[in-house]
């Protein structure tokens, strides 16, 4: 079924003017337009619409849904499964503000003393920001994936070998010892040495990295490739990482 932009706006809980705004700057075109001069959506748009509405819900801005839905490994299933987990972070977070509003209401009636660190229980956005940051990285052309490929239009074939083969030695020496656990000062140089060597392609700040390093453990390619350097290293590297992160 085709439905007409005042047929989707009504039927999304959205503005015309704002469907009319997606089409201007290319975020959902209409599947076609009528002899009539009316544009239609049937029911691709109508998923791509319902995509961009849990990305704005999740505090996304148009030009990172944009970038996300053009990304060629984009997949819409990966998408509704992140998006979920990001929804469900954000309901515990506001069930937890709600506890905490009452707990504040309930002490202040009674007159008592309010305990400072227990007035800002559940206002931390921390745990959200990093999966919207893994979203960007896992899908979207973020402005650490243009500057990458600014960066490796510089690079000759020998400067792109010299620099695979530096991540590698430094994988080489971390798998070496993992026996001494993640917070091992040598692994933790270590660690940050990687870091150094992940900023000859892009800016990549601690939570950047933080990301990485979950997304070498839970995401399979990445997976792969570390446990082909050594059984374990995959999510080995994720706690040293975390560890790392938490530390500076």
């Amino acid at each position: 079924m085709a439905y007409t932009v005042r047929q989707l706006a009504k039927m999304a809980h959205v503005s015309v003017r704002t469907l009319h705004h997606y089409d201007d700057i290319g975020l959902l075109r209409p599947s076609f337009v009528g002899e009539n001069g009316y544009r239609y959506y049937e029911q691709k748009e109508l998923l791509q619409l319902q995509q961009i509405l849990f990305f704005r819900e999740l505090e996304f801005s148009l030009q990172d849904i944009a970038e996300i839905m053009s990304a060629p490994d984009f997949n819409l299933v990966e998408a509704l499964m992140e998006q979920e987990k990001m929804l469900r972070l954000k309901r515990e977070r506001l069930d937890q503000i709600l506890i905490t509003l009452s707990q504040t209401l309930t002490t202040m009636k009674k007159k008592k003393n309010v305990e400072d660190q227990s007035l800002y229980d559940g206002l931390s956005t921390k745990k959200l920001e990093e999966y919207q940051e893994e979203a960007k990285l896992r899908w979207g052309k973020t402005d650490a994936w243009k500057q990458s490929q600014e960066r490796l239009k510089n690079w000759s074939k020998d400067d792109m070998k010299r620099i695979q083969e530096e991540g590698k030695a430094i994988l080489a020496k971390i798998a070496d010892v993992m026996d001494k656990g993640p917070r091992d000062e040598g692994v933790q140089k270590l660690v940050e040495e990687y870091l150094q060597h992940m900023n000859r392609f892009y800016d990549c700040s601690k939570m950047m990295f933080r990301n990485l390093g979950t997304m070498y453990s839970e995401d399979e390619r990445f997976a792969a490739y570390y446990e082909k350097i050594a059984p374990g290293l995959a999510a080995f590297m994720t706690e040293a990482i975390h560890m790392y992160c938490d530390r500076s």
